[in-house]
């Protein structure tokens, strides 16, 4: 994923929540993603774990 790329990111206790991603920093460990979510315009920062499925938070939008 990249900057400007439409998502949606897991949160607790709801559905799935759109936003696009206004920066990208990568780890060893995985991605970090700050996503501007309607609640959130200057965003809030995601982490994508590596091989870690339960620890995928942020999906890009097809």
């Amino acid at each position: 994923m990249k900057v400007n790329d439409r998502v949606t990111v897991k949160t607790d206790g709801g559905p799935r929540r759109p936003g696009v991603v206004l920066a990208v920093e990568a780890f060893n460990e995985g991605t970090m993603y700050l996503v501007s979510l309607e609640d959130y315009p200057l965003g809030i920062w995601f982490f994508n774990e590596k091989d870690h499925p339960d620890g995928t938070f942020v999906e890009r939008v097809e």
